[in-house]
């Protein structure tokens, strides 16, 4: 088996590339090593399989490469929320992904990759109070780990503010005007545990959630719909499933893609059905 590992050692505190490299070895691996800002050379010399550790920000990038390559994907999960490993059921344990991933017999599931502004995502990216939770998270996750995300989000809802959103769904208006979110989901997982439950990796359609301005009362309900997978069932929030999504937002609107914070302009969403096989237990 002959396996690239692009690795990103700046991903959650357990991505120590030469310890992963040196794992996939004993299980049997011919391993390539490469940093994370090399992903785009991952295919070359068309190796068996691609291999990536980090955390899901790290996942789209390299997903994109497999994808363009038509090389199997494997994950070993080693950020601070691995929503990506949650929603596909993937080993988390250390020793348990790197198995996995050298496995050769190892069965693939074919998933979409999402994509705004040329960025390519697997899991979900949003505006709104997200990237406000994201950016209360960031210093408290070397210390705290996924709960850092739980606590970010509810600084956010005590002090954010609603944004001005037009959403529409294959042309067709679906939200015009305040939002505390706007959601777009791939797999749908994000937020160290929370989901937009009608999200399907394996449809090619891409799901959008809208959590219309209101009382911060309704924040609490949208947060325990968010955790425990109801958010589109709940009042004031418009789900709508689509091939292309666009959210027209104030110029300069930040956004939290898979745990990464930036801009998308245009923000103008799409993905292609089963452009990666991923890696999965038999």
């Amino acid at each position: 088996m002959r396996l690239v590992l692009v690795a990103n050692a700046r991903s959650g505190s357990a991505t120590d590339a030469g310890e992963i490299a040196s794992r996939l070895r004993a299980h049997g691996a011919d391993v390539t090593l490469l940093d994370i800002g090399e992903a785009e050379r991952a295919a070359d010399g068309r190796p068996d399989r691609i291999a990536v550790a980090g955390g899901d920000g790290s996942i789209g990038l390299v997903a994109r490469t497999a994808a363009r390559a038509e090389l199997p994907l494997a994950v070993i999960p080693s950020g601070t929320a691995n929503d990506f490993a949650r929603a596909l059921e993937l080993p988390m344990e250390l020793d348990a992904a790197c198995a996995l991933a050298a496995d050769r017999a190892a069965h693939t599931t074919e998933i979409e990759l999402a994509h705004a502004a040329e960025r390519p995502f697997v899991n979900a990216a949003s505006c709104g109070l997200s990237v406000i939770a994201a950016r209360r998270a960031a210093p408290l996750k070397p210390r705290l780990g996924p709960l850092a995300y739980a606590i970010g989000a509810l600084r956010a809802g005590a002090s954010g503010r609603p944004i001005e959103a037009r959403v529409t769904a294959d042309g067709e208006p679906v939200h015009d005007g305040p939002a505390w979110q706007v959601v777009v989901g791939a797999t749908g997982a994000f937020g160290g545990g929370s989901s937009l439950e009608a999200a399907d990796p394996r449809d090619g359609l891409l799901d959008v959630a809208i959590m219309a301005a209101g009382s911060r009362a309704a924040l609490v309900r949208h947060a325990w719909g968010m955790r425990f997978g109801r958010i589109t069932e709940q009042s004031g929030v418009t789900h709508a499933r689509a091939h292309r999504i666009e959210v027209h937002v104030p110029a300069g609107t930040r956004w939290n893609v898979d745990g990464e914070v930036c801009t998308l302009e245009p923000a103008t969403f799409a993905a292609e059905r089963g452009a990666v096989a991923v890696v999965v237990p038999r």
